[in-house]
């Protein structure tokens, strides 16, 4: 993977200061702390605006999380790809999804430390359900599902539950929908139904 920031304890250190103020001055406190675990999936729900990327981006230096997540490719681009990918962002190419999963359980494999961001709604085209990349990776890399919610309703970061995909999908999902439920993404109408194809 990339350089980023996180090789970088005294930046982080010093962002979690103007972090947890922005936070603050925009209405969002989060509930909970991060697993103390070396590596894991963070499930982030809903997701249903841009706007969810800045929120993240102050919890993930409220809290000290060094996490990394997937953008569209085209988001890396010049002038702002090397700011992304600084920030933690991978580069994904939806033309090419094949493998995708597979890459990113090698990826797993090969390191001693990774924390995934992976929103299930995906891009922010209006899907009917999940998508269920987000399952597959943690279950090929052997790494537990962390819930994060982000709900607009009550302005919270919650970080809750850590699942271990037991490759039950309808009993795993039937606790990752009790506790996404009562969640309230910024466009509500936009939401996916919690349950995978």
């Amino acid at each position: 993977m990339q350089r980023t920031l996180y090789g970088n304890s005294f930046l982080m250190k010093s962002l979690a200061r103007p972090a947890t103020f922005f936070m603050h001055r925009a209405g969002w406190r989060v509930e909970g702390r991060p697993p103390a675990l070396a590596k894991y999936v963070i499930v982030g729900a809903p997701h249903t605006s841009n706007w969810d990327f800045l929120v993240m981006l102050g919890v993930v230096f409220t809290v000290q999380l060094e996490a990394h997540w997937l953008g569209k490719h085209t988001l890396f681009r010049q002038p702002f790809g090397r700011l992304f990918r600084w920030l933690g962002g991978i580069p994904v190419d939806r033309r090419q999804a094949n493998g995708l999963v597979a890459q990113l359980v090698d990826v797993f494999n090969r390191r001693d430390k990774l924390i995934l961001v992976v929103p299930p709604e995906g891009s922010r085209k209006k899907l009917q359900t999940w998508k269920s990349g987000f399952y597959y990776i943690a279950r090929g890399a052997q790494v537990p599902l962390a819930l994060v919610s982000m709900d607009y309703g009550r302005k919270v970061v919650g970080f809750g539950p850590v699942i271990t995909p037991s490759g039950d999908i309808d009993a795993d999902m039937a606790q990752i929908r009790t506790y996404f439920s009562s969640a309230t993404g910024k466009y509500p109408h936009e939401t996916a139904q919690i349950a995978l194809k």
